[in-house]
């Protein structure tokens, strides 16, 4: 046949492992990538029944069989089906399953082909990355907001609960507070997961842009209007859309806003043909809108209309027992991001970023452990990396104090230094700036065992 050395070259140099059986499943052919896969040799394979895998992706009817044995031949194909099979040495094989049956001139069921790829090593990375996010605890979260202190636990359950509803929710907080990805969080647990998140920075805008943000235009509504285009609300139809900084707004555009809200439609600037929208509105402000009504500048009855289920995002000074957890998260992700290998903090540099004030926030640690992260060039941040602010704000707290709430992020970072070290605690001082009495004290009073908890 004119192809049969082409196709043969093919066969041989597949990465996969290939393999022929007849009718049987009696093994006729396998490529030499089966023997890397499968641990037996291609001798081996022809002529034992493919069972001698295990593979947990075929259903067997029967040893008589009057028709087919295979679940295979009865449906005629495999199609990237997860499976094991259990290899020549009794090892679990984690592959990808393929395989079509073969048909003779005549139509007649006369085998089948099976490809596996082997994902193993995929499966085990998977299994490592999640191992390190339990070890670090970095599952204490919820739809990418993390913590495990109570205000946040009430936090989480709160947007579980509102989620399934449409009413409007306002949420407040200090800058920084993750107010946005609360807002995603409550669009992602909701029955509009699938449709658009639209958001919108109300502050940013002047009056006229704000309009033609919301709502859209026509073509000609003003100058530099060339053409029609869609507001945020239409493109957020059936979804959600979130207005940040709603107590910016001017009041002109707080009565349109209003109007969609009771009506459900909204008009292009330049037209006044009604347009349906379906939207879950949620809000954001830092502001005390109350203050702002007494003043004339937020209009009461929207306020009535856009704070039906408020929430409230905790600062960080509320849950500093988040600190480790989030600042070793952004550790994480810089180290993704920038291909670096920090691991964690030394004690010392963990405490003075539990005791700052944050009055920035998520959003502040966030940048103060990026800006760490550039002047770090070992595994563990220093005093000497932080800002210099940190630093300064914290000049009578003292390294190791025995009140403080990081007291377990302690221990486990002086055990991390410890690893390092192989246990040399004079080692282990120099890197954190102490003497070796005071590592030997600590270990001491956090019961560290220099045997199995180095391990």
């Amino acid at each position: 046949m004119k192809y049969t050395n082409y196709w043969k070259a093919i066969f041989n140099t597949m990465q996969d492992c290939l393999m022929v059986v007849d009718s049987e499943g009696i093994i006729q052919a396998a490529n030499p990538s089966a023997e890397r896969i499968t641990g037996y040799t291609v001798d081996e394979l022809i002529g034992n029944s493919c069972r001698i895998l295990n593979c947990t992706g075929c259903k067997i009817f029967g040893e008589n069989r009057e028709g087919v044995f295979c679940k295979l031949f009865r449906k005629g194909k495999v199609r990237e089906k997860e499976c094991t099979i259990t290899n020549k040495f009794g090892h679990t094989v984690e592959i990808i399953k393929n395989a079509s049956i073969l048909r003779d001139e005549n139509g007649s069921v006369i085998g089948a082909v099976e490809i596996f790829t082997d994902i193993s090593e995929a499966v085990r990375q998977n299994e490592k990355i999640e191992s390190f996010r339990k070890a670090l605890n970095l599952n204490e979260g919820y739809h990418d907001l993390i913590g495990k202190s109570q205000v946040m636990q009430k936090l989480f359950e709160m947007i579980e609960h509102v989620a399934k509803t449409d009413a409007p929710v306002m949420i407040d907080g200090q800058s920084g507070t993750g107010k946005e990805l609360v807002a995603m969080a409550i669009h992602e647990a909701s029955p509009r997961r699938n449709k658009s998140f639209i958001k919108v920075n109300c502050a940013s805008l002047n009056e006229n842009l704000l309009e033609s943000e919301l709502f859209g235009h026509v073509k000609g509504s003003y100058s530099g209007a060339e053409r029609d285009r869609i507001g945020r609300f239409e493109a957020a139809h059936e979804g959600s859309i979130f207005l940040d900084e709603i107590g910016d707004i001017p009041i002109s555009t707080q009565v349109k806003l209003l109007r969609v809200i009771e009506a459900k439609t909204i008009e292009r600037v330049g037209d006044h043909q009604p347009i349906p929208v379906d939207v879950r509105i949620i809000t954001a402000t830092n502001k005390n809108l109350e203050k702002l009504i007494e003043k004339g500048l937020f209009r009461e009855d929207l306020f009535f209309r856009i704070n039906v289920f408020p929430l409230t995002c905790p600062s960080l000074a509320q849950r500093r027992e988040d600190i480790p957890l989030l600042a070793q998260s952004f550790i994480m992700h810089n180290n993704t991001k920038n291909n670096s290998n920090v691991k964690s903090f030394t004690p010392v540099a963990m405490d003075l970023i539990v005791n700052y004030s944050w009055p920035g926030n998520v959003r502040e640690l966030r940048n103060a452990i990026e800006y760490a992260m550039v002047l770090c060039t070992g595994k563990l941040i220093g005093t000497e990396h932080l800002p210099p602010k940190i630093s300064v704000s914290n000049k009578q707290t003292k390294s190791f104090t025995t009140n403080n709430p990081s007291i377990f992020s302690e221990r486990e970072n002086l055990i991390q230094v410890l690893k390092k070290t192989y246990g040399n605690q004079s080692e282990a001082a120099k890197l954190l700036g102490v003497s070796r009495v005071t590592i030997w004290k600590k270990i001491k009073k956090y019961g560290i065992n220099l045997k199995s908890d180095l391990l």
